[in-house]
């Protein structure tokens, strides 16, 4: 089945926004069987959008349109696409009792143009959004390979992440399981791994896994900062037996290096462990400045585990809030392996955590030296088995460089929970 994504906004075309739909939506519906086979982002205007759906009318089974269903004089699709179809377009009771309902509970007059999204093409499918005012909407098509009992489907999904992803999930998913039922296996399962780039798993991986790419696994591999991503797929009536012998080879190989096969987050991954266990941890954030702190917190349930996170930038601040020995400081400096050690010992002899991180470094772009270039980092972790800190230098932009350094501190943290959980149980 032919698949494709059209995403509208102007935005988009100007840079302003990330085109994230493109690819959550694409990971979505390649979890469900669905690969996408064409993505587009076009501007919001008339011509742009109907000229991107009728091509797709005219070789797709399955459309995803998104945005432009807004109150706005640019929310255009629903207008448009109605026209496309024929079809006119009348107000829902329910969808505008539910706008009204959010703006009610939310204490705010409800702006007259908010009415608009209430309008609904004859013979559309409503989606209810739970996060927001417009709905969804699904119409049908006679889809170029003309199958009477096999519909195509254009569903039209909000712009806002907060409520398309939701909307997909909740009713999308369950509509395209129902309409399109594979009729072959497909298993696609990934590995999410930090620490080895793409080059390496490869090379690790690649030979020990030819005897069953030969037999049909797809292999592929998408970097991003910090992390690998690694995607086995198979379609057939063996695809489950051959990812699931291509992921024990995958475990053996690079096993230590994988995080999550759930999709989960790092971040997500040390909370979960932490939280299994009953422990706490505390932060002693110094160039990283507090972004280990906002990824935990980012995790629902991580005030169970995070005792505190202190930014510590100044020498002052190290001295006074950890502990950190002015002594220490003056031979060996901020961006040290014993200030690191000192900072994490610090942080949790005041928290009584049961681990403590610390990080300490030169985020650049100025402020290296040939003993120290603009990279270098230290990363401490403190537990009842005392410190341990890792160097690295980390040569990137400020903003690279938090993240790249949050993630070794995370990584670490990880292991070294995984490692004591199984030292207990021998």
């Amino acid at each position: 089945m032919n698949v494709e994504i059209i995403n509208t906004g102007s935005e988009l075309m100007l840079g302003f926004v990330l085109n994230t739909h493109q690819q959550w939506l694409c990971r979505q519906l390649a979890d469900l069987g669905h690969p996408v086979s064409r993505q587009v982002a076009v501007p919001d205007t008339g011509a742009a959008i109907q000229t991107a759906v009728k091509e797709a009318l005219a070789r797709t089974e399955l459309i995803i349109v998104t945005g432009g269903l807004g109150p706005t004089s640019d929310d255009l699709t629903r207008d448009l696409i109605a026209k496309l179809f024929e079809k006119k377009l009348h107000y829902d009771a329910t969808v505008l009792q539910n706008i009204e309902t959010f703006f009610a509970k939310r204490g705010r007059p409800m702006p007259p143009n908010t009415a608009v999204q209430a309008l609904v093409p004859e013979g559309a499918l409503v989606l209810a959004n739970a996060h927001g005012t417009a709905p969804g909407l699904v119409l049908e098509f006679v889809p170029p390979t003309s199958n009477a009992n096999a519909p195509g489907l254009l569903v039209m999904l909000p712009g806002p992440p907060r409520e398309l992803r939701p909307m997909f999930a909740n009713q999308v998913v369950p509509l395209l399981r129902k309409k399109f039922p594979l009729t072959a296996g497909f298993v696609c399962h990934t590995f999410k791994t930090t620490g080895l780039g793409e080059s390496l798993i490869q090379d690790e991986i690649a030979q020990p896994l030819k005897q069953l790419t030969d037999a049909g696994l797809e292999i592929g591999y998408c970097a991003r900062v910090g992390e690998v991503d690694v995607r086995l797929v198979a379609s057939g009536s063996r695809a489950e037996q051959i990812v699931t012998d291509a992921g024990t080879i995958v475990r053996s190989r690079i096993g230590r290096h994988i995080f999550s096969e759930g999709g989960e987050t790092l971040e997500t991954v040390v909370v979960r462990l932490l939280t299994e266990r009953r422990q706490t941890l505390a932060l002693a954030e110094s160039c990283t400045g507090g972004h280990i702190a906002n990824r935990i917190t980012n995790v629902p349930g991580a005030s169970a585990v995070l005792w505190a996170g202190l930014v510590t930038y100044s020498n002052e601040s190290k001295q006074n809030l950890l502990g950190v020995r002015a002594e220490t400081l003056a031979a060996h400096g901020a961006v040290s392996e014993p200030t690191a050690r000192e900072m994490a010992e610090g942080a949790r002899r005041i928290s009584g955590a049961d681990y403590a991180l610390s990080v300490t470094g030169i985020a650049g772009p100025a402020g290296g030296t040939e003993a120290k270039p603009v990279g270098t980092v230290f990363i401490a972790l403190a537990s009842v088995d005392g410190a341990k800190v890792l160097q690295s230098v980390n040569g990137y932009d400020r903003e690279t460089f938090k993240f790249v350094t949050s993630q070794q501190a995370l990584e670490m943290l990880r292991r070294t929970i995984l490692l004591s959980a199984a030292t207990t149980k021998d």
